[in-house]
């Protein structure tokens, strides 16, 4: 377990803000962390894994805590299915293409996405048609003010559009160490949603495997999505919002090309991108930051900006969207 002091966050945070800890704690085992809560440390004032769904607004007071918990290891396997256990502190990217190396499938979809393997439950991560719960097997995390271990079923995470019980009722109180997902060893391709179809056809994909599905979505991602090494932000910024389908057609009727999606219940989830683009934040620049050119879900730290000012740009979209649409987007990333 290693201890640093009066350090500034700028590297371990995707949107590359910069602020301060008085003491930053790596944890990089399952001892480490038991060894940490089981000493005189106080509680931690933020747990931090990829730091990829995270706005720093301010200097942290007190500790930081960063799960770097790594390893893979197959714990079972089923004629259909294998389970593999995946250490918190794991790159999610590199843990896709591991799994695609060893013809694992159900996670091909989630090519790309930013942040460690730990924060992937936490917030229920999804794209092109594809959530994490529907690979979920358990995890294991320490629960803070018990000093113990907890295992997590797939039912006890409480998994929702972007939300996970550690969001909610355990958020904070709760640290992820493991998880362990149930992969497929025969695939079932998912390439219906967005572009994927589009994309394989233009890469004249004859064979369609796990590995072509990848590199479609890698494709997509990279040509609408900053690279956050280079323009710093956290993916998307906002949810997409789920109104009742009376609303959405009343909506239809003044905004003909409206996109939304079924969502039961009798309700539509529109798409907050087109909101945004809507009224006209697309591409808006506002000195060092500002909402991307190429997706208006995503804010964007053009370099040196501060978490506040991207904080006030996402409240200044919020109102104007409520305005517009009578519509309250919800924020996807934490705010500290």
């Amino acid at each position: 377990m290693d201890v640093e002091t009066n350090v500034d966050l700028l590297q371990y945070n995707t949107f590359g803000i910069s602020v301060r800890t008085e003491k930053l704690v790596h944890l990089r085992t399952e001892s480490n962390i038991e060894e940490y809560f089981n000493s005189t440390y106080n509680k931690p004032s933020l747990i931090l894994g990829g730091g990829s769904n995270l706005l720093l607004t301010k200097d942290i007071e007190g500790i930081v805590l960063r799960v770097e918990v790594a390893g893979i290891k197959v714990l079972r396997e089923t004629d259909d299915h294998v389970f593999v256990q995946v250490g918190a502190g794991e790159n999610w990217h590199q843990f896709v293409i591991y799994c695609i190396q060893n013809g694992w499938a159900g996670i091909e979809n989630l090519s790309l996405i930013p942040g460690n393997v730990g924060t992937a439950p936490m917030q229920n991560i999804g794209a092109y048609g594809v959530e994490i719960e529907s690979v979920f097997d358990s995890l294991q995390a320490y629960i803070i003010d018990d000093k113990s271990w907890q295992s997590f079923s797939r039912d006890e995470c409480n998994f929702g559009y972007r939300e996970s019980i550690f969001k909610r009722a355990l958020k904070d109180k709760a640290l992820i160490a493991s998880v362990t997902f149930r992969l497929s060893k025969k695939p079932n391709f998912n390439t219906s949603y967005g572009a994927i179809e589009a994309e394989l056809e233009r890469m004249k994909v004859q064979d369609l495997s796990i590995k072509a599905i990848s590199d479609a979505v890698i494709t997509i991602r990279q040509s609408k999505l900053p690279d956050p090494a280079k323009i710093g932000n956290s993916g998307s910024f906002f949810k997409n919002p789920v109104i009742y389908q009376s609303a959405f057609d009343q909506l239809k009727t003044e905004y003909s090309d409206m996109v939304g999606y079924p969502s039961g219940d009798g309700k539509v989830k529109v798409a907050a991108g087109w909101l945004i683009e809507q009224a006209g934040f697309k591409g808006m620049r506002v000195g060092n930051y500002g909402v991307h050119e190429k997706q208006a879900l995503v804010l964007v730290n053009y370099g040196g900006a501060s978490g506040q000012q991207i904080f006030d740009l996402s409240e200044q979209i919020i109102e104007s969207i409520d305005q517009q649409f009578g519509i309250i987007l919800e924020r996807e990333v934490n705010v500290i």
